[in-house]
């Protein structure tokens, strides 16, 4: 398969924007393979995602490339960037007790259908430390001590920075992430959570529920911001119980349902289908 590419664009919706896109790649021997566009009709703008490829010897490489759209983009006003479609991101993966997500993620990653370069594990606790390990990967272990929280998250962030991460994941890390942390990674911190259980906060949500009578169990797949567990949503599930189901069942089913959000919002936030629309984010497909 020819080596792809992929254009992000967001500007006010005005007429032109996409034969202007199409033109300038056409131009530079370059073929669109995928595009997706929307218009955001309530605030008036336009958001599009193209992939493309090289379609003759002629095509600049990527830096001249978007360098030479620079008069488009100011023609339009748009806040566009350019990328490999090829270029695995940098991951670094948070967890505490639960593996369930963690054991998911590196599952996909082993099998190659997860398109990322995992840095490293790190925890608060040292219980996945010999999975995290058999698997070819650092662990750290980073313990929250009572009044040495900041001291654990400025670890934590220098490894972000040293290892170069572009997105960190919390699967399943027990911890409230300070605002100064959530300010450092806006954008490239994916959370996941028993959302459709908003009532049942603490321990054993599932075994609230199940006391509650609940129909729906579910996870919300979201960016971290510093609104807990409301940052801008990128995947949502839901699946069916009743009152036959046990807590332990629930457990079951709820762990599974969170793999597969989170799975899918790394996947498309990897791929660059996630853009974000002030509270919101569009997911193209």
């Amino acid at each position: 398969m020819a080596q792809r590419y992929i254009l992000l664009v967001q500007c006010p919706d005005r007429r032109g924007v996409v034969a202007a896109v199409a033109g300038y790649l056409a131009d530079n021997q370059a073929s669109i393979v995928e595009s997706n566009h929307f218009n955001d009709s309530l605030h008036d703008e336009f958001f599009m995602r193209v992939v493309f490829r090289r379609d003759g010897p002629g095509m600049p490489d990527l830096a001249e490339l978007e360098a030479g759209f620079a008069p488009n983009a100011r023609a339009f006003d748009m806040t566009c960037s350019f990328h490999d479609a090829s270029a695995k991101p940098r991951v670094l993966i948070a967890v505490s007790k639960f593996g369930h997500c963690l054991y998911d993620l590196l599952h996909r990653w082993r099998a190659g259908l997860l398109p990322v370069a995992i840095t490293a594990v790190v925890s608060n606790h040292d219980d996945m430390r010999s999975f995290v390990e058999w698997n070819g990967l650092p662990y750290h272990h980073l313990p929250v001590a009572p009044g040495e929280k900041a001291a654990q998250e400025a670890r934590m962030l220098e490894l972000v920075d040293a290892q170069g991460v572009d997105l960190v994941v919390l699967a399943r890390y027990m911890q409230i992430l300070s605002p100064e942390m959530c300010a450092r990674l806006a954008g490239r911190c994916i959370n996941i959570h028993h959302s459709f259980l908003p009532s049942f906060k603490g321990a054993r949500p599932y075994h609230q529920a199940h006391a509650r009578g609940v129909k729906i169990i579910g996870a919300t797949a979201h960016y971290v911001t510093t609104d807990l567990d409301e940052g801008p949503i990128i995947e949502q599930d839901v699946a069916r119980v009743s009152h036959n189901h046990t807590p332990g069942e629930m457990v079951v089913m709820g762990q599974e349902i969170e793999c597969r959000v989170l799975s899918h919002a790394v996947s498309w936030h990897v791929e660059r289908r996630v853009v974000m629309n002030g509270q919101r984010t569009i997911v193209f497909g």
